[in-house]
């Protein structure tokens, strides 16, 4: 590997004064990066609900940009959700995401934000792509069917903050995380992501096996509404209470089969990584995204225009299979029962891995381990309807 991208770290890290807009401070992604960020002593940090500002409404944005003056932009809001709720709804995760990134970018461009980061998804590769996944196979074929819409979207985000650096010298800056779980993470079950439903969905079957009806409310208070098919298999088992009775409607049921395999980071991970990759000098990040050969570690920094990568992966480079994430949350959550996987389910990607060399040459690694960050993650759930 070139000296272009080894061993950097942050020569610079943000001043404490830095005055910091987090847009999307309330979803997993933000409320995470805003605990890191007040960990560290950033005490100027400008946050806005949706209802404070609707930043898919381009004169709303225009106008709190004009009347707040901030020096670095972290764009952690969207519209997100798991594969049910991409079907669902493709016109809406394709058009308020277009919206949001394209208004925010645009606006911090034009108010000379010092520094924007933008969070994406790992879901902008092609659903056939190499594994692990390199920052360079952006692009290189078809994307995964049942996300395209928000795919889509976020390859969008990238190419903005490329094209506004070529055009205008702006710092504007794009991470792609793997699966991200932890507090604060969506566990409806009409639009989740599959880590949060395994926990509900466990934990209500634990519930149900308790017959504990008032405790299953409370979480459909909390959580969200409970769909009909799930109702009925909680009912079924409810029915067979704590005993061995054959039921075979008694068991959690699970999307797809179970074998594509996935990759996780802990949303606190993420943060952490956030404020090492925005810590970066301008000249370090540049040499961070230059482009390695697709036969070697080499990297070449390349001309203006020259084909390169504009954004950097975030995961821990590990997968496993989505069968064993299973068993990982139902012996966490401690039910005690069957599931049945339903085929008839799609699956998504036969397998999303990140390659992570950009990243961990920063120094950066993963702190939390997986079964770790899933109790951790439990026992927020709990605390939720305590």
């Amino acid at each position: 590997m070139s000296q272009s991208a080894e061993n950097l770290s942050p020569s610079h890290l943000l001043p404490k004064d830095a005055v910091i807009f987090i847009a999307g401070h309330r979803g997993i992604v933000g409320s995470a990066i805003l605990r890191c960020m007040l960990g560290q002593g950033y005490g100027n940090l400008i946050t806005r609900s949706r209802d404070e500002l609707d930043l898919s409404d381009q004169g709303a944005v225009r106008h709190f940009f004009k009347n707040n003056h901030f020096g670095y932009v972290i764009l952690a809001a969207a519209r997100v959700g798991g594969i049910q709720a991409n079907n669902t709804y493709p016109a809406d995760f394709i058009y308020q995401n277009l919206m949001i990134e394209s208004n925010v970018i645009h606006a911090a461009s034009r108010s000379g934000v010092r520094r924007l980061l933008f969070l994406g998804s790992s879901c902008i590769y092609p659903k056939l792509a190499p594994q692990p996944m390199r920052e360079e196979y952006l692009l290189s074929g078809f994307l995964e069917p049942t996300n395209e819409p928000y795919a889509i979207a976020k390859i969008a985000g990238i190419k903005l903050c490329e094209s506004y650096n070529r055009q205008y010298a702006t710092d504007f800056r794009a991470v792609m995380p793997t699966n991200l779980y932890g507090p604060h993470d969506n566990f409806d079950l009409g639009n989740s992501h599959v880590l949060p439903a395994l926990i509900r969905k466990y934990h209500l079957a634990k519930m149900a096996r308790r017959q504990d009806r008032q405790a299953i409310e409370k979480d459909a208070a909390v959580f969200g509404p409970i769909p009909d098919d799930i109702r009925q298999g909680l009912q079924a088992l409810s029915d067979t209470g704590t005993g061995d009775e054959p039921n075979t409607q008694a068991a959690v049921r699970l999307w797809g089969s179970g074998l594509p395999r996935r990759e996780f980071l802990h949303v606190d991970d993420l943060a952490a990584a956030c404020l090492r990759l925005l810590s970066l000098s301008a000249d370090q990040y540049r040499a961070l995204s230059a482009v390695r050969s697709a036969d070697s570690d080499s990297f070449d920094t390349g001309d203006a225009v020259s084909p390169k990568v504009s954004h950097i992966n975030v995961g821990t480079g590990h997968d496993l299979t989505i069968r064993r994430l299973a068993a990982i949350v139902k012996s966490t959550v401690g039910f005690q029962g069957r599931e049945l996987w339903d085929h008839t389910k799609p699956d998504g990607s036969p397998q999303k891995l990140l390659d992570v060399t950009r990243l961990k040459s920063t120094g950066w690694k993963p702190q939390i381990e997986l079964s770790d960050g899933i109790r951790n993650t439990y026992d927020w759930y709990l605390e939720q309807t305590a």
